[in-house]
């Protein structure tokens, strides 16, 4: 395997991590605090909403958003490691 190679495979390990931490996470707000842990949030309020309702209407997504700008960060940062960014 070339220098080359071994690099490249490098760098998509590491996008690969990434990407499953990350989607871990939005898993974990989205279906957890959403639907599984509901009832237990739902004793808190925002804004006059039950945090639990809050989370399966407007949390996931606003999280969501967020971890793309994560993401375009590491990659920026991975790109940079690796020499792929021109």
């Amino acid at each position: 395997m070339s220098e080359k190679q071994k690099k490249a495979t490098a760098y998509w390990k590491e996008n690969v991590k990434y990407l499953f931490i990350l989607l871990s996470i939005w898993f974990v707000v989205s279906f957890g605090a959403g639907i599984l842990f509901k009832d237990a949030l739902d004793s808190i309020r925002i804004g006059g909403f039950k945090l639990g309702f809050w989370f399966a209407q407007q949390g996931s997504i606003y999280v969501f958003v967020i971890l793309i700008f994560v993401y375009v960060r590491l990659m920026n940062k991975l790109d940079k490691k690796y020499g792929y960014n021109e």
